[in-house]
């Protein structure tokens, strides 16, 4: 609705005349009402023109929601104003004021909602605040109004059951039932029957009559996934139900009234699939009435930090048990192509949970095809006394054996190393010495490469190299 507000009486009644010759629904209104009429129509756009009271400003600005159009070359000043769209002179230019009334229209559907953001709560699992999940939420709010079929392209992984559940939950068949079906998943020689229902002794095995999913979707939706896998045979009958919008049960004569909305998902190109004699033009140009393209995991990578939130919570439900990751660690999932898309974070997500249940993780804890980032894993160095406890449980933790069996004297290296001395020894001296001669062992064995020398022995490079100058343990 276009509310003109304009005290220039004879040029509010023109403008009127105007907008009504193009199609456009308008009323003239005087200040006083224009509270009333924006309550009645929040979606309103105000042509604002002459006030006695001259409080331009102050009207435009007590309505920021709305969008303005001026009219009169004395408002121009007043474009500096967010919410006011453009200027109209007279003489009334039907182009250039409908392109002037499109601009006002973009404004109010691109209308953020108080907190600045697009409000996302009527969204079920439809996480993310990209441009391009923005643009998806917006297609399926358009939609959703209709009874039109959708198609919804995108690649596997990407969540397009989602998109589908929301179109049927903001629809005005939400209380009706939500049906799926996977059209890859059935034999072709069953699909009939699954849609469709049977009737008893339709085939062999058919010892009692059943519904099909059409039937169980009446009043609701339908979603056929992956429906370029349906097999040609099908397609044809799918075709004469969405253009006749009835059809028989398997074996049956009756027709049954299919009111059911349909939604059709797929990741492959049907177009190209049409080229090659492998999905019917005619059936395509009926699904695909309202396209929805679903963006990959790697077009929408800044949502990442959202979706791992939310997966986590998730599975925190389920398991009790959550998982943290460090900004850096988000920044290297980032990086990653995902060729899964959300189901592969998914499933990383849950691997991470059970590796580091109720702990952070960093760039070096992610599976190695995951880390993106040049990130030193951190190693720790724990005091003196703390590695000599270590060893000596090492050392005797079973080495101590009963002197009574058989391994005793016959040479085994691990029970004459575990049997302590008549004479006793000292401990300190001897943890030193078998540490002088394991690392002297890792050195030649690798030729005195330090790297490789510390990497078998477990330690960091930096710590063998002062366990070297300790023992002065040089090659020479």
């Amino acid at each position: 609705m276009i509310l003109i507000l304009d005290d220039n009486g004879s040029r509010a009644q023109g403008l009127s005349y105007a907008l009504t010759f193009v199609g456009e629904a308008n009323k003239i209104l005087a200040l006083e009402q224009l509270g009333e009429l924006v309550e009645l129509h929040q979606e309103a756009i105000i042509v604002l023109g002459a006030l006695s009271q001259g409080e331009h400003e102050k009207v435009i600005q007590a309505h920021p929601e709305l969008p303005f159009l001026l009219v009169g070359q004395t408002l121009k000043p007043l474009l500096k104003i967010a919410n006011v769209i453009g200027l109209i002179c007279e003489p009334f230019a039907q182009d250039e004021t409908t392109v002037l009334l499109h601009d006002c229209q973009q404004y109010l559907r691109l209308k953020p909602c108080g907190n600045g953001k697009v409000n996302a709560k009527a969204f079920n699992g439809l996480v993310g605040d990209t441009e391009a999940v923005n643009h998806v939420r917006f297609l399926i709010s358009q939609v959703a109004k209709t009874d039109a079929n959708v198609l919804i392209l995108g690649e596997s992984g990407t969540g397009k059951e989602v998109v589908a559940r929301n179109v049927h939950q903001l629809s005005e068949r939400s209380s009706g039932p939500f049906v799926p079906v996977n059209c890859g998943a059935i034999p072709g020689e069953l699909l009939e029957s699954e849609l469709f229902g049977h009737e008893k002794g339709a085939f062999t095995g058919a010892i009692s009559a059943r519904k099909g999913r059409f039937e169980l979707a009446q009043g609701g939706t339908l979603f056929l996934d992956e429906i370029g896998d349906m097999p040609l045979q099908m397609q044809v009958k799918l075709l004469r139900v969405l253009q006749e919008r009835s059809y028989e049960r398997v074996g049956g004569t009756k027709a049954i009234t299919a009111d059911v909305r349909v939604i059709a998902a797929t990741h492959r190109n049907l177009e190209e699939m049409i080229s090659s004699g492998d999905f019917r033009e005619d059936l395509y140009y009926r699904l695909n009435v309202f396209p929805i393209e679903n963006p990959a995991l790697r077009e929408r990578a800044e949502d990442i930090g959202l979706l791992l939130k939310e997966l986590t919570k998730r599975l925190q439900q389920h398991s009790g048990q959550g998982v943290k990751f460090t900004d850096r660690a988000i920044v290297s999932l980032q990086a990653h192509t995902w060729p899964g898309n959300i189901r592969e974070l998914g499933n990383l997500v849950e691997r991470m949970l059970i590796m580091f249940p109720d702990q952070v993780v960093d760039v070096p804890d992610l599976p190695s095809k995951y880390q993106h980032l040049d990130v030193e894993a951190f190693v720790p160095e724990y005091p003196e006394e703390l590695l000599e406890r270590q060893a000596l449980n090492d050392i005797f933790g079973e080495g101590f054996i009963d002197e009574d069996e058989d391994t005793v004297g016959e040479g085994n290296g691990k029970a004459d190393m575990g049997l302590l001395p008549d004479d006793g020894i000292k401990l300190k001296d001897y943890l030193g010495e078998l540490e002088v001669s394991l690392i002297t062992q890792a050195l030649e064995r690798y030729d005195y490469v330090v790297a490789r020398a510390a990497e078998i022995l477990g330690v960091r490079r930096t710590t063998l190299v002062e366990k070297m100058k300790k023992y002065e343990l040089n090659r020479d």
